[in-house]
């Protein structure tokens, strides 16, 4: 949820995505994507990407839908060929200049959006499915076993092996799919949306529950989703990919809180977009003066805030009347017109009808009706972005 800067002055499309300064790179690095590109046809979906996953790390690739995540994913799983560019594992070129290593020879685990388990077999068969009885010693012995561990391994009843897919829950199914793909015991697992499908309790859950086994196993992980949250929680690095390319790479905090540009800023989560005028290192905007770090440009900017930045505070210097709100239990938005500073109302004449209109979330939904003036103070530093984006 974007406020502000209404849709009249938003451009008429998203600029080129601007690439942040990634995290630094990886001297134990397990992939390495060096401007990598894919065509379907005349339609380019990746259009040069680098990216680095160290060795055990977790990764979240984080786009809308079309952007190319999914695509990616299945050039590093050698399920696709790149157009240019290479793919390197541990430091050998998998696909690239003329190398191709097939995807059964990669060591990497797949967990597809659906599961995509074996209708016909039972929980125990699609486990096994993904063993080599021959490297287990013991014969049907050994693998039973391994069975057993395996599920054990994700949470569940051992005696479940002998249901059927249609017999568990969506989240059952998904941990029987991962047990599957760790019994080829991969060194690089990609989870392509694979809690999409479930509420969200038990996404919540099975989320959890995935990301201790493979950080106890110590496999290295690429998450793709579409989730902003699933993202931020689930990976020590996040991708954040918008038309092919990737927009931004950092860890999640830092992702979050200093967003590349407007358009990452806008799906990464909530974001209060206002008019300010920067000065050195201070913006003033309708909520006063707020630090900006490093700002871009000086002169007239947008400045971007979380919702949660903005606090209801008896002694807070800012004033805004409750435009209307929304209940949500444990929370509540509230929109709230706000003054235009004096420095602004000089010289933009785009707000006849009063100052800027922004959400914010509170716990106590009765302390902010419509019509009642509130008191407002800003926590930390707000994000500035030069108005050509």
């Amino acid at each position: 949820m974007t406020d502000s800067y209404t849709s009249r002055d938003a451009p008429s499309r998203l600029p080129e995505p601007r690439i942040a300064a990634s995290v630094a790179p990886s001297t134990n690095s397990h992939l390495q994507i060096i401007d990598v590109t894919k065509n379907f046809g005349s339609q380019a979906v990746l259009k040069g990407v680098n990216l680095s996953v160290a060795k055990g790390g977790t990764t979240a690739i984080v786009g809308p839908s079309g952007s190319g995540k999914t695509t990616l994913l299945r050039l590093i799983a050698g399920f696709e060929h790149p157009a240019t560019g290479s793919i390197a594992l541990n430091d050998t070129k998998v696909a690239g200049d003329g190398v191709w290593l097939p995807a059964h020879k990669r060591h990497v685990g797949y967990v597809a959006q659906d599961g995509a388990l074996f209708p016909h077999l039972t929980v125990g068969q699609n486990v096994a499915f993904g063993l080599d009885s021959a490297k287990l010693p013991g014969g049907r012995r050994g693998v039973a076993g391994r069975i057993t561990e395996l599920l054990e391994m994700v949470s569940l009843d051992p005696a479940m092996a002998k249901r059927r897919p249609h017999q568990l829950s969506g989240g059952q199914q998904q941990r029987v799919a991962l047990a599957r793909a760790l019994a080829r015991e991969p060194e690089l697992m990609l989870l392509d949306e694979p809690f999409s499908a479930l509420d969200a309790g038990l996404r919540v859950a099975t989320r959890r529950a995935v990301a201790n086994v493979l950080n106890k196993a110590g496999v290295t992980t690429i998450l793709v989703t579409h989730d902003q949250a699933e993202a931020l929680s689930f990976a020590d690095q996040v991708a954040v990919m918008r038309g092919g390319r990737l927009a931004q790479i950092g860890n999640p905090f830092v992702v979050y809180t200093r967003p590349a540009d407007r358009a990452t800023a806008e799906f990464l989560g909530d974001a209060v977009i206002l008019d300010a005028w920067m000065e050195g290192s201070l913006a003033t905007c309708s909520l006063g003066g707020i630090p900006v770090r490093r700002p871009p440009a000086q002169g007239r900017v947008q400045l971007m805030l979380r919702p949660e930045q903005i606090r209801i505070a008896e002694d807070g210097p800012i004033r805004g009347v409750v435009v209307d709100t929304d209940y949500f239990g444990p929370e509540t938005t509230v929109r709230l017109k706000l003054a235009i500073p004096p420095e602004l109302a000089r010289t933009d004449h785009r707000y006849p009808g009063g100052g800027e209109i922004i959400t914010i979330r509170h716990w106590n939904a009765s302390i902010a009706r419509p019509g009642m003036e509130l008191c407002l103070r800003v926590v930390g530093e707000a994000v500035a972005f030069p108005l050509d984006e």
